[in-house]
Parts: structure tokens; sequence; C-alpha cells
């Protein structure tokens, strides 16, 4: 048995405002909780905003890569995401690559990133979690989900769900130092509800358990053998 990915949380000083941004950007309905972006057509994994009073301070460990179908579509999604609070970003991209670079609202770094790239051909809007991250944290994610390797070389990783979808990738080294708690997670839940065998499942292949409590109630917080927190859900929701 495996795990099934619920949806990503982001820390956010402003929530609201920051899954107006996104749902602007993605092209997504916003809940009526006003925090969480629900799924696209495309099936693509709902968002939901956290609120913290923690400010960012360095790059995310994970961010959205945003297939374009055209070089009009991606120029229209750069424009989108600028007119809704979005801003340009220096990483040290080189002149002639053709992703552009910002940041939300909040300094939430992603790409956009040019129709010819064939990685994320077909994935969807969302076409990665680009993450920062070893091998062996990427053969643990693809285990936890059952979602096989779609690629495994010089230490870099990518997994895809079999039916398709956004792929998680992962760099390899070098990596950023882990000096705190990542702004966001990932929430998973068993495919059979309450499956607490899900817990043991997990710490075998390499997580463990956290004590930083992001999860809430019915939830268990754990960590991947990066150190990444996520939560698992223990029960059923209300």
């Amino acid at each position: 048995m495996t795990s099934r990915l619920v949806e990503l949380c982001f820390d956010a000083r402003h929530p609201r405002r920051l899954a107006g941004f996104w749902a602007s950007v993605l092209g997504r309905d916003v809940a009526d909780d006003g925090v969480t972006l629900l799924p696209g057509d495309d099936g693509q994994l709902q968002v939901r905003f956290l609120p913290t009073e923690v400010p960012k301070t360095r790059p995310n460990q994970i961010h959205f890569d945003l297939m374009t179908l055209s070089l009009q579509d991606q120029q229209d999604t750069v424009a989108r995401a600028l007119a809704a609070g979005g801003r340009h970003l220096d990483v040290g991209q080189l002149p002639e690559e053709e992703h552009v670079v910002l940041a939300d609202p909040e300094g939430n770094e992603f790409c956009v990133v040019e129709p010819t790239n064939n990685f994320l051909r077909g994935t969807g809007r969302i076409g990665a979690f680009s993450s920062d991250g070893s091998q062996q944290v990427g053969y643990f994610w693809s285990e936890a989900l059952g979602w096989p390797l779609v690629w495994d070389q010089d230490e870099e990783t990518a997994i895809q769900a079999a039916e398709g979808g956004s792929k998680i990738s992962w760099g390899g080294p070098p990596f950023h130092p882990k000096l705190a708690k990542n702004r966001l997670h990932l929430n998973l839940a068993p495919h059979a509800a309450g499956d607490t065998d899900e817990v043991e499942r997990l710490l075998s292949l390499g997580a463990a358990r956290s004590s930083l409590g992001q999860c809430g109630e019915g939830w268990v917080a754990m960590t991947d053998p990066d150190g990444n927190e996520f939560c698992l859900r223990t029960a059923n929701p209300a």
C-alpha cells in the first residue's frame, strides 16, 4: 500500500492575498475558506496557504516550474504574474536561458518554463515541484507515493504518477543547508482511511517523526530522509 498526495501547503504572512495571486496565475478557483486553491480541470494538486509570522529569509526547498504551451502563453503567464503582484528574480540564470524566474508577493520563487521544454511536456500548468534534495530522498518519495522514477541520472531524480500530472524532481548536490522549517510541505493520506500502519511503513522507508507540530489534529508530523517536513493524515476529516 502507498500514500496518496493530498495537497501542497505554503506558509504565508498573508494567506488570502497569496491564494489570490496564485489563483490568478494558475487559473484556479479559491475555496470558500479563502486560502485553498481547488484542483484545476486537469486534476492538478490542491494548494493551501497557512498563516505564519515567520519571514522568508532563504530560497525555498520546493518551487513551481510552470509549463507553457507557446511563446505567447509564456509571455501572458509572466505578464499575469507581474500584474498580480509578482516580480522578476535574479537567481544567477544565464541570459541565454529561456525560462523566466519570478517571485510571488512573499518572495516564493517560481519559474515560467519555455514551451520547448520536453521534460515538462504534457504535465499540466504546474509542470513540476522542483526541489532541492538528494538522490536518496527521490527514492524515498517514489516508494512513499508509489510513483515511478522518470529520471535518475547524476544524482538527480524525478517521479511522476503513472496516470501523469505534475512531476516532483530533486536536483542532487550541492544542497542548501537546512537551517529552519521549510515554508512548503506536502500533506499525504493513506489510501485506506485511518490506516495507522502507513506511519510505520514510512518510518521503515527512512522517514522520521517530527516535533515541529506543523500538521494539526488528526495528522502525524514527519520528515523525509533529507529532513523535509510533511504531514500524514491519520483520521478522517470532519
